[in-house]
């Protein structure tokens, strides 16, 4: 009778084994299907330029329960747009966008510092939103509207009270210099 057993277990074994490899390969099938839905590695994708990413670490401290205080890492990708890039001439911080875009390059906190300390001082922030001549005029001047709005976000949102930022439209809604300069949202001090 021991040798019924021993069948009966190796049956079992080899049993498991197959329906094992057969769900591991219907798996594997899933997963190569949904990629290729979500657009997966295809050749059109290889052949496009990637955008510019920069990778940036933050770290919070976190209290458990009667636990020591330990430190949780959060990593963050942020996708550049094309053209988007952050100056600061002479005091006025400009904010460079993509044409038909309103996300910022990374560094505005950075770059708003020096307004944040005049604020701090009694001045207020003044934004102007400028944008170029291409398209069509109403749905440029909503764009530049929007870019504005963004950059008045972040103020706020690093401190700033709303009373002390004054939104200004641009006397030439295009600016100057070629379409890549008029694309733009100025921040500076005002009395």
């Amino acid at each position: 009778m021991a040798s019924s057993n021993e069948d009966d277990s190796q049956t079992y074994f080899i049993l498991g084994l197959a329906v094992g490899i057969i769900a591991l390969v219907i798996l594997l099938v899933v997963g190569v299907a949904i990629n290729s839905i979500r657009g997966g590695d295809s050749h059109a994708e290889r052949a496009a330029p990637s955008p510019t990413t920069v990778s940036m670490m933050s770290t919070q401290p976190v209290q458990g329960a009667g636990a020591p205080s330990a430190v949780v890492t959060e990593s963050v990708v942020v996708v550049i747009p094309e053209g988007a890039s952050i100056r600061v001439d002479d005091g006025v911080v400009k904010f460079y966008f993509a044409s038909g875009s309103a996300d910022l390059a990374p560094g505005a906190a950075e770059a708003l510092a020096a307004v944040i300390q005049g604020v701090g001082a009694g001045k207020k922030a003044q934004i102007s939103g400028f944008h170029d001549a291409t398209g069509d005029a109403a749905i440029n001047d909503e764009l530049a509207k929007r870019r504005a709005e963004t950059i008045r976000e972040v103020l706020v949102g690093l401190g700033v009270p709303p009373a002390q930022v004054v939104m200004k439209k641009p006397e030439g809604t295009t600016g100057t210099g070629n379409n890549a300069q008029a694309r733009r949202v100025e921040v500076k001090l005002v009395d």
